[in-house]
């Protein structure tokens, strides 16, 4: 027997003894969770106290702070005390909104790059409204929180595991709110599909999928420095994960009795990007990070499973995929809105033709219509005509910052905490962290410390 040969036989011997032996258990990447402050207390369900009106400050107001402007003035018991961008012209801009819209005009911060920090200081804001690059994200919301203010920031609204535990700590110390101002929870077939969901229509639900699939070839130009293609270029993973995370978590019950417990990530190589780059530059790429597409396997402790996506370099209709499997119905977003549900899952009186229905196929038309009349989210029901009017992504931004307001006037829990805020911006570490080990499992931190078993299953605070 040659050389060659025995090194074979030798090396099938040690695979078939380790399959036919005692096999060894190899677990998940951790990563470290710090020990809860001595003297902190979750934040799972909780609720500050009551407001008779909600004193806001902007910080950003580049892309997406302009628009929210606009929405807070058809906000009842707001007041826009603060407006802050590096730019100057940009605070300019913002006022000319405020003076339309017939309000008094509000202090203005820029000029420099700490400006923002002497809006923070005020002693007459209650709510931060944080619309900056990401890389800022979590230390202005940490400062916000640090003055005494409520801090809502934008997605996604940290991107290491050291900023998404700094919040965490920081809500938790100050009791504020640290609000992520995900939109997508609350578009209207999304939040349709959760009350359904929440009125058992699907069964049991097991796996849901999200994404963000979005072509950003004619966007990147528009991001002050380059900012996001410059993210991309130095950072691997799914770094924009939360559109797709926020709805299907929520279906989910995540931290409300169930939570994510390991993901697994791959990607693709790197293409469209450094060509981008090198069309507008010259500049041949050969470090470019990120791959052009992103996959994320997620399992949570119950046994259900989610998929996300990420791909925002190619040629793809836009998609956030939002689609549910249970055990007695499936619903589904993009590329076409539609549900499947067994007859004996609905009212006699709720959808026509109801006793054709098996399941097996998408319902028609009419039928979709009336099931999505009975069962439409009461917070649609309430606001969804002055959405459509008001705007933002067809109505979705100003359900969030009316239900954000609504819940600090009222003094109840809002519908995303902090812990969402980890969960859902996680991905970005946690994805590289898998693939730079060659897509292994990873664990993914109990961000509650255990409280997540507090509550039995999620619901909008809207009821209560």
């Amino acid at each position: 027997m040659n050389k060659l040969k025995l090194m074979a036989v030798v090396a099938l011997a040690l695979i078939l003894g380790g399959c036919c032996g005692t096999a060894a258990t190899y677990g998940p990447i951790e990563t470290v969770v710090p020990t809860r402050p001595a003297g902190q207390e979750d934040m799972v369900g909780y609720a500050a106290p009551a407001m008779d009106s909600v004193r806001v400050g902007f910080i950003g107001l580049g892309m997406r702070g302009p628009g929210a402007v606009s929405r807070f003035v058809h906000i009842p018991n707001t007041r826009i005390v603060a407006l802050c961008d590096l730019r100057p012209e940009r605070v300019e801009s913002a006022q000319r909104i405020l003076a339309k819209a017939g309000v008094p005009a509000a202090a203005e911060y820029s000029g420099s790059e700490d400006a923002w920090k002497e809006l923070c200081e005020r002693e007459d804001i209650d709510l931060v409204y944080i619309a900056t690059d990401w890389k800022h994200h979590a230390e202005m919301g940490v400062y916000a929180m640090e003055h005494g203010k409520h801090a809502a920031i934008e997605v996604p609204s940290a991107m290491t595991l050291d900023e998404i535990w700094d919040l965490i700590n920081t809500s938790e110390r100050t009791r504020k709110h640290c609000m992520q101002l995900e939109n997508c929870v609350y578009d209207f077939f999304e939040m349709n599909t959760l009350n359904m969901a929440q009125q058992g229509l699907f069964g049991e639900v097991l796996h849901v999928e999200g994404s963000y699939i979005h072509n950003l070839h004619d966007f990147w130009g528009a991001y002050w420095n380059d900012w996001r293609m410059d993210y991309n270029r130095h950072f691997r993973g799914d770094v924009y994960a939360t559109h797709g995370m926020g709805p299907a978590c929520q279906l989910l019950d995540m931290h409300r009795g169930d939570r994510m417990t390991t993901l697994v990530a791959m990607d693709t190589k790197a293409v469209t990007g450094p060509a981008y780059i090198e069309s507008v530059t010259g500049e041949k790429v050969e470090d470019f990070q990120n791959g052009d597409h992103t996959m994320t396997m997620i399992r949570t402790a119950k046994g259900k499973t989610i998929h996300i996506q990420h791909d925002v370099m190619n040629p793809r209709p836009y998609s956030r995929m939002y689609q549910l499997t249970g055990t007695k119905g499936f619903a589904n977003k993009y590329p076409f809105a539609g549900y499947a549900l067994e007859s004996d899952q609905i009212e006699t009186d709720a959808v026509p033709n109801h006793e054709n229905l098996s399941g097996h196929s998408f319902m028609n038309r009419e039928q979709q219509r009336a099931l999505t009349e009975r069962y439409m989210h009461p917070i649609i029901r309430e606001v969804g005509a002055m959405a459509r009017e008001v705007g933002g992504h067809g109505g979705m931004d100003f359900i969030m910052d009316y239900r954000l307001v609504y819940c600090l006037l009222n003094g109840l829990p809002l519908d995303m905490d902090v812990y969402d805020l980890a969960e859902w911006c996680c991905l970005a570490p946690l994805t590289a962290l898998s693939l730079e080990n060659g897509s292994a499992p990873v664990a993914v931190p109990d961000f509650t410390r255990g409280g997540w078993q507090k509550i039995d299953g999620y619901r909008h605070a809207y009821a209560q």
